[in-house]
């Protein structure tokens, strides 16, 4: 099974550590957040990504699965703005109706 690399941008704080033990596949920016690579991990640094993985003090790096490997369901997204909604639906003015006396 392939995975990726991902981090959560709200529970990373910039530690750093996961681009000390995986340099390969994280990169840093400029105030110490990680740049992932955009690939899958190869099988010979899959043992270094799991053990940054189990390493990151705030738990916002992780393993996926890759886009191939995953399962979505079926019937795509749905527009939660779209027609039907309450959030939307095509209407002007926010939803209200103007009514003359």
């Amino acid at each position: 099974m392939k995975h990726h690399l991902a981090v959560s941008p709200i529970a990373c704080t910039g530690h750093g550590i996961c681009a000390e033990m995986l340099p390969e596949l994280i990169g840093l920016d400029e105030w110490g957040y990680p740049i992932l690579a955009e690939r899958d991990v190869p099988h010979e640094l899959a043992a270094l990504s799991r053990r940054a993985v189990r390493l990151c003090p705030t738990l916002a790096l992780r393993l996926e699965a890759s886009n191939a490997e995953r399962r979505v369901p079926t019937g795509g997204p749905r527009d939660p703005a779209g027609p039907g909604s309450r959030r939307g639906g095509g209407r002007s003015g926010g939803g209200r109706t103007a009514v003359s006396h």
